[in-house]
């Protein structure tokens, strides 16, 4: 069974920084794409970033470009994100997802088939 569990969330002051992290288990990720979204109350679901399987390619939303990093180790079947700088609109409960095949787009809700059950991101102001 494909599990992803995601951890590091919590409160933080603007200007602030938090580092998430994804433990993947279940089955191996090869050549898999794996992102982060975020959903903030009343919104819906988000992208946040993207990763390819060897991390030389990402993807980054406009509003987290230059303040969040992704990165994955694929030995311990990791997925990180460092986020800096950050700001109340950043607050959300952020889940990690991952595909096999992307259809419409690395950025795109329906292409992700494996989530987490995300962790809440408050920053305060």
């Amino acid at each position: 069974q494909v599990q992803l569990v995601e951890s590091g969330g919590g409160l933080v002051q603007a200007g602030g920084s938090l580092r998430l992290s994804c433990a993947a288990s279940g089955r191996t990720f090869r050549g898999y794409v794996m992102g982060w979204f975020r959903q903030a109350p009343g919104k819906e679901r988000e992208f946040v970033a993207a990763v390819g399987w060897t991390s030389g390619m990402t993807i980054y939303a406009d509003s987290v470009k230059g303040r969040f990093t992704i990165s994955r180790d694929n030995a311990k079947n990791m997925l990180y994100l460092q986020m800096n700088s950050l700001n109340p609109e950043d607050t959300a409960v952020y889940y990690c997802a991952a595909t096999e095949r992307v259809v419409m787009g690395w950025d795109k809700v329906p292409d992700y088939n494996y989530w987490g059950q995300g962790t809440q991101v408050t920053v305060s102001s």
